[in-house]
């Protein structure tokens, strides 16, 4: 039994001869230059490429930063404008109240109601007016700076 597995092992490691000469040959083998410089070549383009995706990135999280930060100073701005405008509204009211309480006559009364009214459309017209210029700007403002930001983002230096 022994000679027939070690026959059998035998025509196996002769089937597989040549593939084991050809693999122990490969360890000696020398690559040719051309081969070396492909592999020199393609490495140093998928080195340029995965710095250029790098320093992309980091422009399209600075473009995210520069907005997320831009749109945190618009928004407190607005709330310090809308705070302000409640504050402004409370006082003239309260004004208001003070002019009444002075009043001697029911005409005198609604004179002074009037002329309130009066002063508090106009402020509202005035406050309307500020807040669409204000939006106008911001709107544009901001799609130039994303327009902006965008195009230095996927700029790809030369």
């Amino acid at each position: 039994m022994t000679t027939e597995t070690n026959t059998g092992f035998d025509s196996v490691k002769q089937a597989f001869g040549p593939m084991t000469d050809a693999l122990k040959n490969l360890q000696t083998m020398e690559m040719q230059e051309s081969a070396r410089e492909f592999f020199k070549k393609a490495t140093s383009t998928a080195k340029e490429r995965v710095a250029d995706a790098f320093a992309g990135s980091e422009k399209v999280t600075a473009v995210i930063e520069t907005a997320v930060a831009e749109g945190v100073s618009e928004a407190t701005k607005i709330t310090r404008n809308i705070q302000q405008a409640i504050h402004q509204d409370t006082e003239a009211f309260f004004d208001g109240l003070d002019k009444l309480a002075f009043a001697k006559t029911f005409s005198e009364a609604v004179q002074i109601q009037s002329e309130l009214a009066r002063a508090r459309g106009e402020a509202l017209i005035s406050r309307a007016k500020s807040s669409t210029e204000y939006f106008g700007k911001l709107v544009a403002d901001g799609a130039k700076t994303i327009q902006d930001n965008l195009s230095k983002a996927y700029t790809k230096s030369a």
